[in-house]
């Protein structure tokens, strides 16, 4: 799992995030896969992309499930940094014969309805283009619940990490089970 605070539990209690959960799933599911967390809050896909390398040869791992992008859209990078870091990272671990699932992400309407709009795209196009697995939007059923967000307003609350669960499990069980 190569993400940022969505992923690394921000705010959150130990294993109250969806990663946790999701090793609860594997287990439940009788699945048997380790679950390396490499979340890092505040991570950027440049970020990511020059700590990939290091992860996929110590861990080897057969899926890599990629949530980066929104610390770049929040920061208004360039969306063609985010989209050339973001191929990089998938075609990367593709190379290290990782199957990957990238996640979508949305930003919120006040960077501009131009802005918003090509940045949610990124995702599919990529996911496309590379022939990866895409979670759509991770945050599916979370952003229109404001009570299932930390006093931020960005972070989601523990309730709500069963729900994005939810919304990544469908794509990434599949190449589990290959």
């Amino acid at each position: 799992m190569l993400g940022d605070s969505l992923s690394a539990e921000y705010g959150l209690s130990r294993g109250d995030g969806w990663v946790a959960l999701l090793e609860k799933r594997l287990a439940e599911a009788k699945i048997d896969a380790t679950v390396v967390n490499a979340s890092i809050s505040g991570e950027t896909t440049s970020g990511g992309k020059s700590r990939l390398s290091a992860l996929l040869a110590k861990n080897r791992p057969a899926v890599v499930v990629v949530e980066l992008g929104a610390n770049d859209g929040l920061r208004g990078l360039a969306l063609s940094d985010t989209q050339k870091n973001l191929r990089e990272i998938i075609n990367t671990s593709k190379k290290a014969h990782a199957r990957v699932v990238l996640v979508g992400m949305q930003l919120p309407p006040n960077y501009g309805t131009d802005y918003t709009k090509r940045f949610a795209a990124q995702f599919p196009a990529l996911a496309k283009e590379t022939r990866s697995a895409l979670v759509p939007f991770m945050l599916e059923g979370v952003v229109t619940q404001p009570q299932l967000f930390q006093a931020d307003r960005i972070h989601p609350t523990a309730a709500a990490h069963p729900i994005i669960l939810d919304n990544i499990w469908p794509h990434l069980k599949p190449l589990l089970t290959k």
